[in-house]
């Protein structure tokens, strides 16, 4: 079922983001659609792919509160705790101001600011994923901005998943909207009556939402045109195979598409993972999916030694890595490319997807080789500041002058060169006087 063969083999790398052309068509036509109409397009659309008719959009205090009475307690505590867990590890990557001044009066420096509006783009319906409200609206506030607000497909009777409304409570959420699909990017673009428009757009989606986001990149911020999730278990003769499997089942399971991969230097691993796997399919509820994913994307790769195993790993830059090798922490300098990195036989990649405080919005097939996890950088913007002083102006102007010269930009030169003809005037008169 799953392929074991050498690692020159394999190239994990899926064409999955592009589309066809009548999807974009499609895709292009809600867009102008939305901005030309606003609501009215947004409640046809809803209506026609949602299966229902709504005349407000933003989900309502009765809503909400139904939503904390129908999910169990031990639910909500989980979820609480994973926000704390993501407060805390994100804390750590907010960025200040900063200013220098120098000896001869010019400051230098950068002011950074949060984003005004965030669109939170969260699937509806069976890929319902709380984890996903908290691991891209924490950071956000982290990050200060002020309106978070989510889009989110309705239901058949016209409600949001409940789980996504609790999620967004604790995340701290502003405002909520049932509306989903590429009408949901166009109205966060464009604005309606009803939705603001927003500054940038994060948060994963079907193919259509996808492009859509796609397209409007430019008018707004988006975080990243995601793929199918992926991971790579680099493991060695010290790794239980159980573990393995069940790793690459986890993501396995997400969608046909999925790549799910170990690399090792031991065919005896490589083996008893092939057997592993096919066990655990056993019990798998999605295990339609997952066999397709270990069919078509998945592979067991192997490799003479592991100087071969992390140059592979290099080469795919994974989404997901798991080092399961004897003394982990010590290999790590050696990974250059991945998006998140999992050490040592209990940091199962699910860990890191749900509870540890990490960003489970990674960069996917092969874009970790320039690319990193959603972050609080994500939702914030920085302007630089100059004041610069006469002395530095009166002795680097013709400088500046000599370079806008260079470009054939005399205007530059000019700007400079009115200030030094002052300066010229007003020393000649001082020493006059």
């Amino acid at each position: 079922m799953i392929r074991i063969v050498r690692a020159d083999k394999y190239d994990a790398r899926r064409s999955v983001e592009a589309g066809t052309e009548e999807q974009r068509q499609a895709v292009q036509s809600i867009l102008a659609e939305v901005r030309k109409k606003g609501d009215e397009a947004v409640r046809a659309y809803t209506e026609r792919f949602d299966k229902v008719r709504l005349e407000q959009f933003r989900v309502g205090e009765s809503e909400l509160r139904e939503a904390e009475e129908l999910v169990c307690a031990e639910v909500k505590a989980a979820l609480e705790e994973a926000a704390e867990n993501i407060r805390d590890y994100h804390q750590r990557q907010v960025r200040q101001s900063w200013f220098a001044m120098r000896d001869s009066g010019t400051l230098l420096g950068q002011i950074v600011r949060p984003l005004q509006r965030v669109g939170l783009y969260v699937p509806g319906g069976t890929a319902a994923y709380p984890s996903s409200v908290l691991m891209n609206a924490v950071p956000a506030k982290i990050a200060g901005v002020p309106e978070v607000v989510i889009t989110t497909p309705p239901g058949a009777d016209g409600k949001v998943n409940p789980a996504i409304l609790v999620a967004a409570r604790i995340a701290g959420v502003n405002e909520i909207y049932k509306v989903g699909g590429a009408q949901a990017i166009a109205a966060l673009t464009y604005g309606t009556e009803q939705i603001k428009p927003a500054d940038k757009i994060v948060g994963p989606g079907n193919i259509y939402v996808a492009l859509a986001k796609r397209e409007v990149f430019g008018l707004v911020s988006i975080d990243m045109v995601a793929g199918p999730s992926e991971i790579v278990v680099l493991a060695d003769d010290t790794a239980n195979p159980r573990y393995v499997a069940a790793d690459l089942l986890s993501q396995a399971e997400h969608d046909p598409m999925s790549a799910a991969v170990l690399v090792t230097p031991s065919p005896s691993l490589a083996e008893a993972t092939a057997r592993e796997l096919e066990r655990q399919l056993e019990y798998l509820p999605r295990r339609s999916i997952a066999e397709a994913a270990l069919r078509d994307f998945g592979a067991i790769l192997l490799v003479q030694d592991l100087d071969e195993g992390f140059a592979v790993v290099n080469r795919l830059a994974p989404e997901h890595l798991e080092l399961m090798v004897e003394n982990p922490f010590d290999q790590l300098g050696r990974v250059e490319n991945a998006g998140a990195i999992f050490l040592g036989p209990y940091s199962s990649e699910p860990v890191g997807d749900y509870f540890a405080g990490t960003n489970h919005v990674i960069p996917t097939n092969g874009t970790a080789r320039f690319s990193s996890p959603l972050s609080v950088d994500d939702f914030i913007k920085k302007s630089s500041v100059v004041s610069y002083s006469r002395q530095d102006l009166q002795a680097n102007g013709r400088k500046i002058v000599a370079l806008a010269w260079q470009e054939g930009l005399h205007a530059h030169g000019r700007a400079i060169q009115e200030r030094l003809y002052d300066f010229a005037k007003e020393d000649g008169e001082r020493e006059q006087s």
